[in-house]
């Protein structure tokens, strides 16, 4: 049962004093090398935005329990906390609001300066139902592409396998099993005003 108390926006994710855990998915080709040296291969484009998701649940929706295209192998990649909280505090929102932005224009500038962008998303249950509240995506380009692959990076760790048990589990009806298996995600205290 989910909390009705939690705010519409609210990081939540596996994290330690010094480091934060994100997912993303890609085509085997690239995935696996990457688990395996703990750093992304010389084929990942840098000069491309790239999107971290905190939330395993919302990966797994994304992927479709790391079954689509391109999407096959999914990863936690751990980063330094610091370079989370760098691109965060760096970041603008993916749309426009006028509470937050003014003019319209000042957000289009913000837009193309920004090194990160924030995005919000339904967050998802179990069935991969959306949620009445929000989970972080964060999209890193240019210098914060650099800073991620290059500075933030602590280790890359395969869990397409921890996917696929969830997936058969829920499929199975066995919910509580399923959510035995979950990474720990709790609420990550920031204070950037992006997010």
């Amino acid at each position: 049962m989910e909390d009705r108390a939690t705010p519409q926006r609210q990081i939540r994710a596996l994290h330690t004093q010094s480091t934060v855990t994100v997912y993303q998915a890609y085509d085997p080709a690239l995935g696996l090398p990457a688990a395996r040296d703990g750093r992304f291969p010389a084929g990942w484009k840098r000069e491309r935005m790239t999107w971290v998701k905190p939330s395993f649940l919302w990966m797994m929706y994304r992927s479709g329990w790391g079954t689509k295209e391109g999407q096959r192998t999914v990863l936690a990649v751990e980063i330094r906390r610091e370079g989370f909280d760098w691109a965060l505090a760096h970041a603008c929102l993916s749309h426009y609001e006028r509470a937050t932005h003014g003019e319209q224009a000042d957000w289009r500038r913000e837009l193309k300066r920004a090194p990160a962008r924030v995005q919000w998303d339904p967050e998802r249950d179990l069935r991969l139902q959306a949620l009445p509240y929000r989970s972080l995506q964060l999209g890193l380009a240019g210098e914060a592409v650099r800073r991620y692959a290059d500075e933030w990076v602590v280790g890359i760790r395969d869990v397409t396998p921890l996917a696929h048990r969830v997936h058969a589990l829920v499929g199975d009806g066995r919910l509580d099993a399923a959510r035995a298996l979950l990474p720990a995600e709790r609420v990550y205290p920031t204070l950037s005003a992006a997010a």
